[in-house]
């Protein structure tokens, strides 16, 4: 059966890529449907719930430059934030959001369906339909036949998805909600190159179980940083801090006297995870001199019980996650509310993509986020951003933009991409961008606004509240300029 109406764009997955893909289709004009497993999990924050970081903040940066919902949400959801770096140079500092899950969330799915041209359909999609080399629209597996001139698929861990908890596992593309199996046996049929990877989430604790009088408090910065450009800290809710445990001998000897139950050491898991995120039970065995391990416990949110305990990412056994816990100063009484695991899933090789995102071997059909091989939600939402701006700009006829290495660190992920691809979870550093003095998170506005506003997906009120402060900068240096200092005039001053 065709579903009645056609639309422009359609965007398969509701992530952090996805929606940042409808929304900059949709701000465009083009009429957008947004495809999604379950409405309720739109801007779901799938493992930690924090935005930004070390080579993460300024790609938030780009996405709010260019009118993307990402910093707003996080604005509005933040709980804690802190300016990581500090005391170096503008270029390697960065923003770093914890936010609260819920509100996050609540945020996302306000801007969605608050968005002209874009509307949201709960269904999921089983099959492309392709017309001489071209998607032309998709397939639900409810045979709903949606049509449009192109489709961005933005199905983060979903593509043949594979939970691990200890040796036992389970189709998911993520803990309660199912594996896109078919979807995956229709694209490995596509002339694409295919492979595995994988990644994998923590227990979480109960909070109230938890002694905090042992631990270290960590509060957030004060002023508390902003992350939109069109942000104001009297949008963050209600400010608390986060806490330090750290693991043990103790620890370790149980994460070793179980590998034999490590679906990662038993060869369970095919997939290569991420490198520099890496479980416990990695930690352990290639950092074998060291004796213990920085674990940061997160609040999930303002009324949430559940604390995220940033660092000891597992898919060991339950009983093994029970002990790993309990064996750590502050949750020695610890209540774990949800086993850790770990996910396989399928990506396919970014190089057989353009710079816009677009598939090499299938004109109208764009990749972004994870299913390129990218981990992070702000790698996943800069690739739905520039995705979904394509596949708009495409349904307009209009040429096709993308970022050069020297204009965004969307650039440098990009071109990344395509050219080298990846063999493991491709993750953001500033150390990757070698114009990095220049990419400061503080400049992304002056960088990137003004091409958005060309391409139509930055509206009046940035546009606006961009010009208002571009005047008064140059007010400012005109002020400067007027100023002259002779020698002689500045020693009969400090005289």
């Amino acid at each position: 059966m065709s579903f009645q109406d056609h639309y422009e764009v359609i965007v398969v997955g509701g992530g952090h890529a996805g929606t940042e893909a409808a929304l900059a289709s949709a701000r465009q004009g083009v009429k957008t449907l947004l495809l999604t497993q379950n409405i309720e999990t739109l801007g779901q924050m799938s493992c930690n719930q924090a935005i930004g970081g070390i080579g993460k903040g300024p790609l938030v940066k780009e996405i709010d430059a260019l009118g993307g919902i990402m910093a707003k949400a996080a604005d509005l959801g933040g709980i804690q934030f802190r300016t990581l770096n500090s005391s170096k140079g503008p270029a390697v500092r960065a923003t770093r959001a914890q936010a609260d899950r819920v509100r996050y969330k609540a945020a996302i799915r306000k801007a969605l369906e608050s968005q002209e041209n874009l509307h949201l359909f709960q269904q999921p999609v089983d099959d492309l339909v392709v017309e001489n080399d071209r998607v032309v629209g998709v397939v639900t597996q409810a045979g709903l036949r949606f049509s449009a001139k192109a489709v961005v698929l933005t199905v983060g861990t979903f593509l043949g998805g594979l939970i691990h908890i200890g040796l036992q596992n389970n189709q998911g593309g993520r803990a309660g909600d199912p594996a896109s199996i078919a979807l995956s046996q229709r694209l490995r049929a596509l002339p694409f190159r295919v492979d595995r990877l994988k990644t994998g989430t923590p227990p979480r604790i109960d909070i109230n179980s938890i002694d905090f009088s042992q631990l270290k408090e960590q509060p957030g910065d004060f002023p508390t940083p902003v992350f939109s450009f069109l942000g104001k800290p009297e949008h963050h809710p209600r400010q608390i801090s986060c806490y330090i445990t750290h693991t043990n001998e103790k620890t370790h000897d149980v994460i070793r006297n179980n590998l034999d139950r490590s679906p990662m050491y038993s060869g369970e898991i095919e997939g290569i995870g991420p490198r520099y995120c890496p479980s416990i039970e990695d930690k352990v065995v290639r950092f074998a001199d060291r004796t213990s391990h920085q674990i940061f416990l997160e609040p999930e949110g303002l009324e949430c019980g559940e604390v995220y305990p940033n660092g000891i990412s597992t898919s060991l056994p339950f009983d093994v996650q029970y002990e790993i816990v309990r064996s750590m100063k502050g949750l020695e009484n610890a209540h774990i509310t949800r086993p850790g695991y770990a996910i396989e899933y399928d990506f396919f090789d970014p190089r057989d993509l353009h710079p816009w995102l677009e598939t090499k071997h299938m004109s109208g059909l764009f990749f972004a986020g994870q299913i390129n091989g990218t981990t992070g939600y702000e790698e996943a939402g800069a690739q739905g951003l520039i995705a979904g701006l394509n596949a708009g700009l495409q349904a307009r006829g209009k040429e096709q933009w993308y970022p050069r290495r020297d204009e965004a660190y969307m650039g440098v992920l990009i071109d990344d991409l395509i050219t080298s691809g990846t063999r493991e979870p491709y993750r953001m550093f500033t150390s990757r961008a070698e114009y990095r003095l220049m990419l400061r998170e503080d400049n992304a506005d002056i960088r990137l606004t003004p091409i958005g506003r060309r391409l139509g997906i930055v509206d009046d009120e940035r546009w606006t509240a961009f010009n208002i402060k571009q005047d008064a900068v140059a007010i400012e240096n005109k002020r400067l300029d007027e100023y002259k200092f002779v020698p002689e005039k500045v020693d009969q001053t400090i005289a």
